[in-house]
């Protein structure tokens, strides 16, 4: 077989042992913390139909997707992205329904781009989207949630910052854009590119006065003062009722106590085309992108034939994983993991206390004792795999346990073992 083929493509990779453990262990925690606020699983297909993420659904760039053809010669998509996958299932399933709908997801997605920079083509997500209630409330919940989920995790020093789509439309009417510019512009102001920005709205003849502004309230981000000040700099209504419920906003998110973690960014905006309203990311040390991203989406299921508004929140796992390593944030993981080894001549023993530890709720891996191999070399392998112990019996009724952890062995009785006088 030839060597490449023990290597994965460009932006994929293999998690195993540990790391998968601990990313396992992360999912648990997000989804313990997404389900405590009353939303229920869904699994959608990892390929659909090309046009769930069509241009004009506003996803992905066509170019981005794994495309494929089907045995009757219909396009098919690697999904790039959750949130259309949502809409379509509420569509389909709850099209007459008119009390909101809470969905929570995980799974991989997929987008095919050649400027990686550091970035997986796969990654895993885990999300949650509430359909039918457009309501401030609903707002201040989803971005509850996003801040007490990473918290659950064990990262503290974080922040998600919030922008308005609206805002940012509301200044395109004003200054008389059209809809190809005002993509345009919504690009370079996104990339954070003035220059280009002011070139542009020059091009297009808008007033050097309204340049001004435009470029000043889309560069202002920090506490709840940004907004006031960018209320007095706007004149039109749809940006000036944007700012009114962003500050309705951030009082609840005081009285869910999570205010601390927010901020406001009125020159955020996301390359995804289909959010309507409040839209938001969570940054933190040690990753270059954020690790949740999320907003308000109340066109994008009329793409689907359903009238609904709709909010939503997604971790990227991945992310998240490197930002908890890179902080030195700990997982705590099952503490109960045991190698118990054995030699031929002991295994019915062996295999026998093996059955009782896991009844006990103990994770226990039986493993052939290697004469060639030392306590230290097992110790070694064992701490790489976050065992907790590694036990050997001696006679049928002790076993000697060595703390992988402190290297200290022990010996002790089975009995007391198993008993609870000694805990495993």
């Amino acid at each position: 077989m030839s060597k490449q083929l023990l290597h994965t493509p460009e932006g994929v990779r293999d998690i195993y042992g540990a790391e998968y453990a601990k990313k396992l262990k992360i999912q648990e925690i997000l989804h313990h913390k997404i389900q405590s606020f009353g939303f229920s699983d869904i699994q959608t297909p990892t390929f659909e139909f090309f046009d769930v993420f069509s241009s004009e659904v506003g996803t992905v760039p066509s170019k981005e997707l794994y495309k494929f053809f089907d045995k009757e010669g219909n396009t098919l998509v690697l999904r790039p992205d959750f949130t259309p996958s949502m809409a379509r299932c509420a569509a389909k399933y709850f099209m007459e329904e008119d009390i909101p709908i809470r969905f929570s997801y995980v799974g991989n997605t997929f987008v095919n781009t050649s400027n990686l920079q550091g970035k997986l083509k796969e990654v895993t997500q885990m999300g949650a989207e509430l359909i039918g209630d457009a309501s401030i409330e609903a707002d201040a919940e989803m971005i509850s949630l996003v801040v007490e989920a990473l918290r659950a995790t064990g990262l503290r020093e974080f922040q998600v910052s919030i922008g308005q789509v609206d805002f940012f439309k509301g200044l395109c009417e004003e200054v008389g854009l059209n809809e190809e510019t005002e993509w345009q512009l919504r690009e370079l102001i996104a990339n954070k590119n003035y220059f280009g920005a002011e070139e542009l709205l020059h091009a297009s003849q808008v007033a050097q006065e309204k340049i001004a502004v435009i470029l000043k309230v889309t560069d202002m981000f920090g506490a709840k003062e940004a907004l006031r000040e960018a209320s007095a700099l706007v004149h039109n209504e749809r940006s000036i009722n944007a700012i009114r419920r962003l500050e309705r906003l951030y009082e609840l998110l005081v009285l869910y106590q999570v205010d601390t973690h927010i901020s406001f960014d009125l020159g955020m905006l996301s390359k995804y085309n289909y959010y309507t309203g409040v839209i938001f990311k969570a940054y933190t040390y040690g990753v270059g992108d954020a690790i949740v991203t999320g907003g308000r989406y109340d066109t994008l299921l009329h793409q689907f034939g359903k009238e609904a508004a709709a909010i939503g929140c997604m971790v990227v796992i991945d992310d998240l994983m490197e930002a908890l390593a890179s902080q030195q944030i700990t997982v705590s993981m099952d503490d109960r993991h045991i190698i118990l080894l054995y030699q031929s001549a002991d295994y019915t023993t062996t295999l026998q206390l093996a059955q009782q530890l896991r009844a006990q709720g103990n994770l226990v891996e039986l493993m052939p004792f290697q004469k060639n191999k030392t306590p230290e070399q097992y110790r070694e392998f064992a701490k790489y795999n976050k065992t907790l112990q590694i036990m050997i019996p001696e006679s049928p009724e002790r076993v000697s346990i060595l703390a992988v952890a402190t290297g200290i062995v022990e010996q002790v009785t089975i009995t007391a073992l198993l008993e609870g006088d000694r805990q495993a």
